[in-house]
């Protein structure tokens, strides 16, 4: 027909769809591809840092790192009020991760001196210690808390969303009273993920929050001079052992009384706080190795560090604890190297089925916590495995392009100001807290 145009298809036109077809499908794959994750326990620790990626991203994550005598009060909290408290005392035991974390972080290839590049600001605190030596109260920690964070312009700007906090005992932030009002919004780094704390609201937000490992005593994580070997699994004494007080938890009392009816299963002796029956450290770890399976009941809190200190005596941790919450769950399938086992059915029961685990199940969960163990390592993040690279990985996946908050406000010139259309650069401190 006239006024009609029949379009030919030659064989350029058929290698130009092809190949448009192939760029649109490279370019979806690409931008849609999900993060690496790590890989899961069957590879080989040393294969974990090209996983991670961060190398190549290093832009994308800048920590900036307030300094003790940058702000007034902040020194208060990791020193307690007359600066009698070291960091070498709160470097020991289940809270020294609050220590471990800062003293990597000043050291870390992710710190940034500059804050205006800086994706997260670090807020060290070694509150939890300070608070035990009697170095500062309940009510100073709230009051010092507050003072801290109004001297800090760049908290006010994102409302406290890219600021990093380590609480890292069992309470979590409540030992912040006022963390509901100022610290909703922020990254809390704790061991403890406990929703039914004995208080009105959970500290722990699955979406903003991180879980990290608990502080497994350094004798016991250096690869080659640990202070306590495994021993090997066929001349283990125990089935199971609980090593812990029972603290009038129905569940630990529920071990301790079993312990009496299958002595010959279940290795639970009473532990002394002090005095010559004290277990010593190295004691203690040689007794946690002597059986097949550590239990881990809850205590004052859902989180127990038992869990860690297994991997490193090579048993297989069975958790007695309903509300955990365990770490980097993104990367890690807990199902290959422990057991969770419903508190309500602590008995007999527990016995029977530790017992029908087959030899060769038992050695390969070992074998995979072997490999994986390296995570709870409070070591630098440039080791390809470590609970710092692994927290870094975490904390990148935070980092946001843009923060607001109901306080800020921004103008068409991408200035930030405030209420009062001041400037940010020109905010002066005491700022308003969100």
């Amino acid at each position: 027909m006239r006024g009609q145009h029949h379009l030919h298809c030659t064989r350029a036109h058929q290698a130009g769809a092809l190949l448009l077809v192939a760029v649109t499908f490279l370019l979806t794959r690409l931008f849609s591809a999900p993060p690496k994750p790590f890989p899961t326990s069957r590879s080989h620790s040393a294969a974990l840092g090209p996983w991670l990626d961060l190398n190549p991203h290093q832009d994308h994550l800048r920590i900036y790192v307030y300094d003790e005598d940058e702000i007034g009060g902040l020194r208060a909290l990791l020193r307690g009020r007359d600066n009698t408290v070291s960091a070498a005392t709160c470097l020991k035991g289940q809270w020294g991760t609050q220590v471990k974390i800062h003293q990597l972080l000043l050291k870390s290839r992710f710190r940034t001196l500059d804050k205006e590049e800086a994706h997260l600001f670090f807020v060290p605190s070694y509150v939890k210690c300070v608070r035990m030596s009697g170095a500062l109260t309940d009510k100073e920690i709230n009051q010092t808390y507050v003072k801290v964070l109004s001297q800090m312009p760049y908290f006010r700007k994102s409302g406290g969303r890219d600021h990093v906090f380590v609480f890292p005992s069992g309470a979590g932030a409540h030992l912040f009273r006022s963390w509901a009002t100022f610290l909703n919004r922020s990254i809390i780094l704790t061991p403890e993920g406990d929703r039914t704390d004995k208080r009105g609201i959970s500290a722990f937000n699955t979406w903003k929050d991180i879980i990290i490992p608990g502080n497994v005593d350094d004798s016991m994580v250096k690869p080659d001079a640990r202070a306590v070997q495994p021993i090997p699994l066929t001349k283990r004494k125990y089935l199971a052992n609980f090593l812990g007080r029972a603290q009038g938890k129905v569940g630990r009392l529920k071990l301790v009384e079993l312990a009496k009816q299958y002595p010959d299963k279940l290795e639970s002796p009473e532990l002394k706080l002090s005095g010559p029956d004290k277990l010593g450290r190295v004691d203690y770890f040689k007794h946690l190795g002597n059986a097949k399976f550590c239990l881990a009941p809850r205590g004052e809190s859902s989180w127990t560090l038992r869990f860690y200190e297994a991997f490193f005596v090579e048993c297989v941790p069975v958790l007695l604890s309903d509300e955990v919450e365990l770490p980097f769950q993104d990367v890690i399938d807990y199902t290959e190297i422990s057991i969770k086992w419903p508190s309500s059915k602590i008995g007999p029961e527990l016995f029977q089925y530790l017992e029908s685990i087959p030899e060769e199940r038992v050695e390969e969960m070992i074998a995979r916590g072997r490999e994986m163990r390296c995570m709870w390592v409070y070591g630098p993040d440039t080791e390809p495995c470590s609970a710092m690279t692994a927290i870094m990985w975490e904390l990148q996946r935070k980092v946001r392009r843009f923060h607001q908050s109901a306080q800020t406000f921004w103008l068409h010139n991408r200035s930030i100001v405030n209420r009062d259309l001041v400037e940010f650069h020109q905010w002066r401190t005491p700022v308003p807290l969100p």
